[in-house]
């Protein structure tokens, strides 16, 4: 049976983005499916994938925080500067496209949401395949997750406060409760339990457990936004993608070019590229969804466009690192 979930669990996080377009896809058309992710169910959900994160984390670590503070302090300073202030610029320009102004304050949110957030999950994975500093990233992640419940609300509040009421406090709490307290508990699970075959089984069917999540997350998105998208057409979602991408992409390339100012090696300046391109899109959904939805329900398109092509992108430029290796 265990194989069997193993199995399983693999196939799902090796064709993650696929799994999870084709998830919107089908939720595009049969939106009911995911009606039921709501909520606090969807806040379970993301905490689940936190949790799944914190599955894998150990001492050593957190060691790396302290190891490599100038490292770690370049990285969060890009992270939360790059792309916050990416997508402000961006959330503008595209405001002055027509077809975009009606809905340009919603869209604002969204974008500004995902660029506000720490890095994503999957970016470890991504350093990994592309030969970065997987440590470097792991130490990323884990430092810009930390400070999330503090620079995230206080970004989101100076980015978009003056176009919509903004809760601080309320987005402080909501990311102690799905990603500091179950990336918390993963973390003691793995101290206590991590020498033990079982657990180690049970940890090896987390990474598809994770994207059946995200999964879920995007689905319940598309179910939210089915009738405005249907509403508005084709050309207000290709705009949408085409700011996701822009943010993204820019992302990567500023990420890079900080690592090459500060002389970092190729694994590490690969790794950076890919920490500050690679946002918790999911953290960014959610907070939508709470704090946002109600009044602005467009909110949430550029966090769920975000969470499947994040995947998409940080494999393509994974795969480009590794052909420049080999034609090298």
């Amino acid at each position: 049976m265990y194989k069997v979930f193993k199995t399983i669990s693999d196939t799902l996080s090796g064709k993650a983005s696929i799994f999870v377009i084709l998830t919107a896809v089908v939720t595009f058309f049969f939106p009911v499916l995911f009606e039921w992710v709501k909520g606090n169910v969807q806040t379970i959900i993301l905490g689940i994938i936190m949790l799944t994160m914190g599955l894998t984390l150990t001492p050593d670590d957190f060691k790396l925080l302290a190891k490599r503070p100038l490292d770690i302090l370049i990285g969060a300073v890009a992270q939360f500067t790059i792309m916050p202030l990416v997508a402000f610029t961006l959330s503008w320009l595209f405001s002055q496209v027509p077809a975009f102004a009606p809905y340009s304050t919603a869209m604002a949110i969204g974008i500004i949401l995902v660029g506000c957030c720490p890095g994503g999950v999957s970016s470890n994975i991504m350093s990994f395949l592309c030969k970065g500093d997987v440590a470097y990233s792991v130490g990323m992640t884990c430092a810009s997750t930390l400070l999330a419940p503090v620079l995230t609300p206080l970004l989101v509040l100076w980015l978009a406060g003056e176009r919509v009421n903004v809760d601080a406090w309320g987005m402080f709490q909501q990311i102690l409760i799905v990603t500091i307290i179950p990336i918390a508990i993963g973390f003691f699970l793995n101290v206590w339990l991590g020498h033990k075959d079982v657990f180690k089984k049970i940890q090896g069917c987390m990474p598809g457990l994770s994207v059946t999540c995200l999964a879920c997350i995007v689905g319940g998105v598309i179910t939210t936004v089915h009738d405005p998208l249907v509403e508005n057409g084709l050309l207000l979602f290709l705009l949408t993608f085409c700011m996701v991408l822009c943010h993204n992409t820019i992302g990567y390339v500023l990420g890079y070019t900080v690592g090459q100012m500060c002389h970092f090696s190729v694994p590490k300046k690969r790794t950076l590229s890919i920490e500050v391109g690679m946002q918790n899109a999911g953290l960014g959904t959610n907070l939508a969804m709470t704090f946002f939805v109600a009044t602005n329900p467009m909110a949430v398109v550029p966090c769920a466009i975000s969470c499947a092509w994040h995947s998409i992108s940080g494999t393509i430029l994974a795969n480009i690192f590794v052909h420049r290796d080999q034609k090298k």
